[in-house]
């Protein structure tokens, strides 16, 4: 039988009610941009600002078919970029920085401790300096208006947040799994691929997942790269339904934005459960 006295309870009540109601109206509040996104995809061009409401007083399907067919290049060809250079960076950086976790996390080597700790250092350097000596660096070496530049360096190992969260992850698992690997004649290798790897799955899951949401939603990196309309990702695309002459498409840019949503909401759903699961361990494993 509960101890709680009856008035506490009866205080307790309204409090939670209260504060369920203030979590779901700031639920709200924070979706309500999105919402007003999605439902503007589908109102006429006159309606979408003088009409603030989520449900569209009229219907208009047409504003999806003028956004895919895009403005000069399809819109699906904005999609695939994206998608091959969001893959390919994901698969780069789930290798790659596993790699160099394990070496962090397991090999012993000189200056290992000086290493990692300007690996941690390099986490607190901002983009934006590195972006003209690399810029210098990929037009010397050809690689200017390719997905070269936006995909190489994720299979080298340049992402230290994940080398950090996957170190955290490998300094988990028991060392005696390595040991019973080397009675075997297992080399470092070896034990990388058939121990430390497959039980990684969560780190690398989470590696990937963000590496791909993080690339499929960036703006600034192919906005420098890219030249040709032809090798746009889809955000540099919305980019051009918009005109300084007045004469925006809003309701196509809206549709197409409200499409670019799609793979992240289901790589999300789909891989929810991994994400939170790597997150949780490699914060609470030290």
């Amino acid at each position: 039988m509960s101890t709680v006295p009856i008035s506490r309870r009866r205080l307790t009540n309204p409090r939670r009610a209260l504060l369920h109601v203030f979590l779901i109206a700031a639920a709200l509040a924070m979706l309500y941009p999105l919402l007003w996104m999605i439902s503007s995809s589908l109102k006429p061009q006159n309606q979408i600002f003088s009409d603030l409401g989520l449900w569209p007083a009229e219907f208009r399907f047409q504003n999806y078919a003028d956004g895919w067919r895009g403005v000069g290049v399809p819109f699906g060809r904005f999609f695939y970029n994206s998608f091959v250079i969001a893959a390919l960076v994901a698969v780069g950086n789930a290798i790659s920085c596993s790699m160099a976790a394990y070496a962090f996390a397991r090999l012993e080597f000189k200056l290992k401790r000086l290493w990692f700790s300007l690996m941690l250092v390099s986490i607190m350097l901002p983009f934006h300096v590195l972006i003209v000596p690399q810029y210098s660096l990929f037009r010397s070496f050809g690689w200017l208006n390719s997905i070269l530049p936006l995909t190489v360096p994720s299979f080298l190992a340049t992402e230290s947040f994940f080398i950090f969260l996957m170190v955290q992850f490998i300094r988990g698992i028991p060392r005696e799994l390595d040991q019973a690997a080397a009675l075997d004649g297992s080399g470092p290798i070896r034990t990388y691929w058939s121990i430390i790897l497959p039980l990684s799955k969560p780190a690398l899951v989470t590696t990937a997942i963000f590496s791909f949401i993080w690339a499929w939603n960036d703006f600034f990196s192919p906005l420098i790269y890219l030249n040709s309309v032809e090798n746009y990702t889809v955000s540099l695309g919305l980019r051009l339904f918009l005109d300084s002459t007045n004469a925006s498409s809003w309701g196509p840019m809206f549709a197409m934005a409200s499409l670019a949503l799609a793979p992240i909401f289901v790589f999300f759903l789909i891989f929810q459960r991994l994400i939170v699961e790597g997150i949780s361990t490699t914060g609470i494993r030290g």
